[in-house]
Formats: structure tokens, sequence, C-alpha cells
């Protein structure tokens, strides 16, 4: 498992660099009514306008990366990192514009360039970001035909948890270029070597790592539904199933 997602210290180590850098002067300036392109300066670079909207709080904004969301108090001085909750709906304001979040960017992956184990009658749908050398990704595809049965369809991404240019690494890269994937990826999720006589270039294993660290990936098997809910982690297949029914209901 992973403590802490990269891209979460990344976001946070660049906001206090541009902060240090431009926050004294908006700090000290006088507020216009609309202080966005003001904060803006205090933004990583790359940041766009529409990535910095009114929180639901007044006089706070909200800075969305990816799937990560902070918060910053419009005169530029204070960061806020955690949740928002509505104490009279009892709901995550912040989770809830983070799951829009996640579905847009896994919504943006072609169906071609995942691995796919589909229910016969599908009910839900799940992305899986999983690590062939995960204990606990093994423990969940070895349950992939009781998941099936339930009506769970499993659309799997690949995320080695050590990096580039590790073990993991090249198993990833050998799975999608083996000539039966699902086998393969079956295979190393065994335990089972999976040999290939040549690596193919055009593999998606840098980019489902790169979109893993931008969602927020903390640990495998991250488990994300189809209307953006987290999972944390193994379950049962029933307590699995349980949980994105709860997820769902949460979000109506």
């Amino acid at each position: 498992m992973l403590a802490v997602p990269m891209a979460r210290k990344i976001l946070l180590w660049t906001l206090f660099a541009a902060a240090a850098a431009a926050g004294a002067a908006l700090a000290g300036a006088a507020q216009p009514a609309d202080p966005r392109a003001a904060l803006l300066k205090l933004l990583p670079s790359g940041a766009r306008a529409g990535d910095l909207k009114p929180a639901p709080i007044p006089g706070i904004y909200e800075f969305t990366q990816g799937a990560e969301v902070t918060y910053l108090t419009a005169d530029g001085r204070y960061l806020i990192d955690g949740n928002i909750y509505d104490l009279k709906t009892r709901r995550n304001l912040t989770e809830q514009h983070l799951q829009k979040a996640r579905v847009a960017l896994l919504d943006a992956v072609p169906v071609a360039q995942m691995l796919i184990f589909p229910a016969p009658h599908p009910k839900y749908a799940i992305t899986v970001f999983s690590d062939v050398d995960c204990p606990y990704c093994r423990e969940l595809h070895a349950h992939m035909a009781e998941l099936n049965a339930l009506g769970v369809t499993v659309r799997y991404l690949f995320y080695p948890r050590t990096g580039p240019g590790t073990p993991s690494w090249f198993k990833a890269e050998a799975v999608w270029c083996s000539p039966d994937r699902k086998q393969a990826f079956t295979r190393a999720e065994a335990g089972a070597a999976v040999n290939v006589a040549k690596l193919c270039p055009a593999n998606p294993v840098a980019r489902d790592y790169a979109l893993g660290q931008e969602i927020g990936v903390r640990g495998t098997p991250a488990i994300y539904t189809a209307t953006g809910g987290y999972i944390d982690g193994y379950l049962p297949p029933r307590d699995l199933v349980a949980q994105i029914r709860a997820l769902d209901r949460a979000r109506d």
C-alpha cells in the first residue's frame, strides 16, 4: 500500500512554492470583486481559469487539478487541504466534486486500452488500478468468477507501485504485449512468469501509471465505481458489491 499519493504531495509543494513568490503581494493588495485572476498567479504553471471556481463557502475558492482539490481564501493567504461537509444535508461536498472529476478522467481512457473481464449479466462496472505483484490485487482477481456472477464487470488499468524500470513495471508491459492479454494477466496475478519475445513500445503502462497519480491512487487495488466512488483496497466479492451499492446511493 502507498501511504500518500505522490500527486497530492507535488500539488501542495508547487502551491507553496508559487505562494512564496506571489502571495505576499496579493495578501497586501486591495481585493477585487472577483479575485480569481490574482489567485491564478499563486497556482502551478499551466493552471487555467477553469480550474479555479468559487467553493460552497463564501470567500473560498476551490482549485482542481486532475482528481485533486484544494481550497484558497480570496486574499490568497490561506490554503485549505481537506474536505468540506454540508451539515444540513450531511454530504461531503468535496467528495462529490472529486467523483465527477474521476469519472471524467476514467471515461477518457479508450475501452480498447483496458483489460476487461465482463459480467455475463452486468449490473455494476468498476475500474481497478492493479499491480500484478500486489497480494491484495491477486486476491481480488482470484475471485473474478464470483464477481462476474454477481454482475460486476471489472476493467483493469496498470499501476506498478514500484514505478518505472522495476520488475513489476516490466511484468505489466509483458502482460500487455502478450498474444492473449487476459490470460497473461491472470497468470501474472497468480504469480506465474509472463515471458514475451519482445516488449511492444505502444503499451499503456506509463499512461495508466500517470493517470493513477493524477486521480490520486493511494495503493492497490484502487477501485473506482462507475459514478466515481472510491474503494480503498480489497474487499470480498459480496462486501464489494455492498460497498458499490452504498456509494451509488450516497451519490443519488
